[in-house]
Formats: structure tokens, sequence, C-alpha cells
């Protein structure tokens, strides 16, 4: 299987060979956790987190989710940006979303330096640890198209062999 990076040039604003692409999860720190914007699950998502939690699925999903035509999300409490974020960190850690799980390689971080760039302010794991190979990122990103179908378009229609 050849991946292609979109990013990986030398192009201005793309990544290039001799760049840092590094990243380690900081113990105690939620910043991902509290950023403005959705969570969106998956229905494995949501069968994990039912099961995780104690409920059944359809229970959870009244609670919890909200349910659109071909995406599902986590409703959003009023005073915080998920009901699963306690102050000692993720109650649903073990069973949490493929987006939360694959955070901060997300395609629109990972594909564009800029972008990544950006999110270095917002995540202090970001340019620490081990080194991260671009293929690496890039096949862990690709996980986030193929999770979430409708969010990334482009992907799905290259699984269906349809040029865009």
């Amino acid at each position: 299987m050849t991946l292609s990076f979109a990013g990986f040039s030398d192009a201005g604003g793309a990544y290039t060979q001799d760049m840092n692409l590094r990243f380690a999860c900081q113990p105690g720190c939620t910043k991902c956790c509290n950023v403005q914007g959705y969570v969106y699950i998956t229905e494995e998502n949501l069968r994990q987190m039912a099961k995780y939690t104690g409920l059944p699925v359809k229970t959870f999903e009244r609670k919890y989710v909200v349910r659109f035509r071909h995406v599902l999300r986590l409703r959003k409490p009023r005073n915080s940006q998920c009901h699963f974020l306690t102050e000692e960190g993720c109650s649903v850690h073990p069973v949490k979303p493929v987006q939360c799980r694959l955070y901060p390689f997300w395609p629109e971080l990972v594909e564009e330096r800029a972008n990544w760039e950006k999110e270095r302010k917002v995540c202090p794991g970001i340019g620490k640890g081990e080194l991260i190979q671009i293929g690496a990122a890039c096949e862990t990103a690709a996980e986030m198209k193929t999770a979430y179908p409708t969010i990334y378009p482009d992907r799905a229609a290259q699984k269906e062999g349809l040029k865009l």
C-alpha cells in the first residue's frame, strides 16, 4: 500500500523530510477536550460507550447522542464540552470515540503544516515525544476519514473507486 501525503514536499506551507512531527499526550492535560466543536462518534463507539457505562444502547443514545441522517455526535452539556470529561480526565477513556483516540492526527491537521503549527499553540503535546513518521501519521489520519465518511467524503469516494 502506497500512502501519499499532500503536504510532504518542498512546496511552501508543506512538510519537508527534515521537519519533526512529534506528539506525546501530556499527563493530566485535557486541553483537546475543551476546544469548541462537537465530538462525532461511530455506531461502534455508541455500542462500546453504552456498554462501558452500563446503559442499554437506546438509553445511552437518548441521553448522550444526537443522531442525524448520516452522522452521530455527542450532546454537549450546558457548561462544558463533553458529558464524559471530569476533573480526572475522560471517564470513558478505554472506549473513547475515534475522534478523541486519533487526536491530533486528524486529516485537517496532518495534511497541512500550518494547521499543525496552529494546533501546537493549543496542544502542549505537539512537538514532544518520539519522532512520528509521516506515513504513520497519514495512516492514522486515514482512519479518521474511514470512520467519518460523511465528514471526509473524499475518502469515501476513493474507497468506492469514484473520482471526484
